[in-house]
């Protein structure tokens, strides 16, 4: 088993539900999912590209299992391990379980006269995944069958990966409908501060990843998260990398103090709605693109 039991009660009180018998995987209702169903707002996915909040489905296939300790990272960094070396469920079982966790978890809201009947009925059948709750999936051994799984499923695909495996992503035979690599920092002082890779050659191997993004079908993304008086410099750098790696859109959004993050950061550490334009804004004009969307809920900007 991939957490003790102290660790899976911990994981459960603050909303996660475990899938298959070995404890890797798990599901957690969004914010934006329970919103949805009440008609209160959505999603920046779904404003920025088109999922419906109130059908996603966002898991993890490797919860404990992760390159980098990230400062900014909402998640308990303690349990975190840096290699699988351990069993695991199979796909097709991590999915089924997800899926009906998700459903339990939402069972209250048959009894809530405000809800939005049509997409409660809606959401017991997700369509999107959102691969990203915690950990990297892309340490899962069978992620490629995950996707694949997901995919035949009729679902959309939102994959999160830190790069740290540039040589699964070159091998990955289902591509993802949509593929995140998180870029948060300019350079390797940056990164390696703000980042705690635990593992060496961490800044190299993003690089890698990130010089494969244009060998993808799929819609692509650059992630960074903005934590102020930390990765928020040097616009000319990121500017360079996105040249270089040629994503179809960029997100910068902001760090949110919130969850085990506010044990290694401040609230000043998480930036205003003008901080995260002000930054958009200066790495855009470095690197001719534009912004094309944003969410003040989320503090987050669109570049394409």
């Amino acid at each position: 088993m991939s957490l003790s039991e102290i660790e899976i009660k911990a994981l459960e009180k603050k909303g996660y539900r475990f899938a298959g018998d070995l404890k890797h995987a798990a599901a957690k209702v969004c914010h934006w999912t329970k919103k949805s169903l009440l008609n209160e707002g959505v999603c920046y996915k779904e404003k920025f590209y088109g999922i419906e909040s109130h059908r996603c489905l966002q898991m993890s296939p490797s919860i404990p299992f992760c390159h980098q300790k990230c400062t900014f990272c909402w998640r308990d960094i303690s349990i975190t391990k840096t290699e699988w070396d351990e069993d695991f469920d199979e796909p097709k079982r991590i999915i089924d379980d997800c899926i009906a966790v998700q459903r339990n978890l939402l069972c209250g809201f048959f009894g809530n006269s405000m809800v939005d009947k049509k997409k409660l009925k809606e959401s017991q059948e997700p369509k999107n995944a959102a691969i990203s709750l915690a950990g990297e999936p892309m340490l899962y051994p069978h992620i490629n069958d995950l996707i694949s799984e997901f995919s035949q499923r009729d679902f959309t695909t939102f994959l999160v990966t830190n790069g740290m495996t540039p040589f699964k992503l070159e091998n990955l035979d289902k591509e993802p409908t949509q593929l995140y690599i998180s870029l948060d920092a300019p350079n390797k002082e940056v990164y390696t501060d703000v980042c705690q890779p635990q593992i060496s050659g961490g800044w190299e191997l993003l690089n890698k990843s990130l010089n494969l993004l244009s060998s993808f079908d799929c819609r692509t993304v650059l992630r960074t998260t903005c934590v102020k008086d930390y990765n928020m410099i040097n616009p000319h750098e990121y500017a360079k990398i996105i040249k270089n790696s040629n994503p179809d859109f960029i997100e910068i959004k902001a760090y949110m103090y919130v969850g085990s993050s506010r044990d290694r950061l401040k609230l000043e550490n998480m930036p205003s709605n003008e901080d995260v334009n002000r930054f958009a804004e200066s790495i855009a004009k470095l690197c001719d693109r534009e912004i094309v969307n944003s969410s003040f809920e989320s503090r987050v900007v669109l570049l394409s």
